[in-house]
């Protein structure tokens, strides 16, 4: 494994410098490296990588603290881009320097930001099931609100019959260029903030945003198995994109209610049944609940407190497909905190039989009992002698 810099000598700041120190550091870096300026120099592209990953590491609050904290390690894989070439940092750091670093100062990079084709934003809802519901799979209708395209002037923001002007300020660019010494830095139109037009007259119906906010019903099927922390996926039924770009999702999460029984661990299901005295020394069928309503369990003769009854396939599917958990059945022995005289001669004859035909290992508890304290009697008897 290759060693890496410490990215604060990659930026060549203290530990101690200031989120403005750092982003002036990493400016100057990516100047001067930007391999717009060293053509097929690979140290160069290399160095302007190493800069871009610790800046942005450092310019995050919660990912400086654990770098602090772990060095590298704990920022593996927790970067919010993925630096896989040159055009990703363009894309990331890009409004960083008013696309001016990343774009006609350079070549190749003057991409109007503004009018570029977006994915639009995911939307979010969710849903209630009973558990019986997510073991079996169901259709459901969700509502959410977003935003569609505005009928009133098709999406331009416009008033009908008019259309939106380029803008006069960048020349309808959306990017103005400014001098800085021999730089030439480009930077977003304050006139028209990189659309590269203007609304003079606005849509009255949508007042010039060109989307309207709507209320959305729709089905969503939803598999067997499903557990809290499931989210169904409605592809393309998210935002608009802007500038002709897809639309984004709509993600429904799953919110399971308590069952009065049942309780789920994964895909096995735990029920806790109490049953009396006899039925658990004599055994008995008694009820219990399933997601299929109550069934009859056997109780076998001499079944103890805590005892725990397995029962094969009874639980949830997996949502994958690979199986159905179990019914686990905790056997609660419960007694009586009231008798009638008819219950307490009985228990009573019964103790009596009881201390006739002691089992044998009720026997061995109590002679090892009485041996322990018989031997401790013993031992200090003879210190006494």
């Amino acid at each position: 494994m290759i060693d890496q810099r410490c990215y604060y000598e990659v930026l060549g700041v203290e530990r101690t410098a200031t989120s403005a120190q750092i982003t002036a550091s990493y400016r100057k870096l990516a100047i001067k490296y930007h391999p717009d300026k060293n053509p097929g120099n690979d140290e160069a592209a290399s160095k302007f990588k190493e800069a871009a990953r610790a800046f942005e590491v450092l310019s995050d609050e919660q990912m400086r603290g654990r770098y602090d904290r772990y060095g590298h390690a704990g920022v593996q894989g927790g970067g919010r881009h993925e630096f896989n070439d040159i055009s990703d940092i363009f894309e990331a750091f890009g409004d960083l320097f008013g696309g001016g670093v990343f774009g006609d100062a350079f070549g190749g990079g003057g991409r109007r930001r503004g009018n570029r084709a977006r994915q639009g934003r995911d939307v979010a809802c969710s849903v209630t099931l009973s558990l019986e519901e997510a073991a079996r799979g169901t259709t459901r209708t969700v509502a959410f609100t977003r935003h569609e395209s505005c009928a009133g002037c098709d999406g331009s923001g416009a008033k009908k019959g008019t259309q939106p002007q380029a803008c006069e300020y960048c020349g309808g660019q959306g990017q103005v260029i400014q001098s800085a010494g021999v730089f030439r830095l480009q930077t977003t139109c304050p006139a028209c903030r990189g659309a590269g037009s203007v609304i003079r007259e606005k849509c009255s119906a949508c007042g010039g945003a060109g989307v309207t906010e709507e209320h959305v019903e729709r089905k969503v099927t939803i598999p067997a198995g499903v557990d809290n922390d499931v989210r169904v996926r409605l592809a393309g039924e998210g935002e608009p994109g802007a500038h002709g770009g897809p639309p984004g999702d709509c993600y429904c999460s799953i919110v399971i209610e308590e069952h009065p029984f049942l309780m789920r661990d994964g895909r096995d299901l735990h029920c806790r049944v109490p049953i009396t005295f006899c039925q658990a020394a004599l055994g008995a069928t008694i009820e219990v609940p399933t997601l299929d309503g109550a069934k009859p369990l056997e109780v076998k003769r001499g079944t103890q407190p805590g005892d725990v009854i397995r029962v094969r396939g009874m639980g949830m599917p997996e949502i994958r497909g690979r199986g159905i958990g179990d019914l686990h059945v905790h056997v609660e022995v419960e007694v009586p905190k009231t008798l009638t005289p008819r219950e307490e001669q009985l228990l009573r004859e019964f103790a009596a039989e009881e201390q006739k035909a002691v089992s044998p290992r009720r026997s061995s508890f109590f002679s090892r009992l009485a041996e322990y304290f018989q031997g401790g009697e013993k031992t200090a008897d003879q210190e006494a002698t």
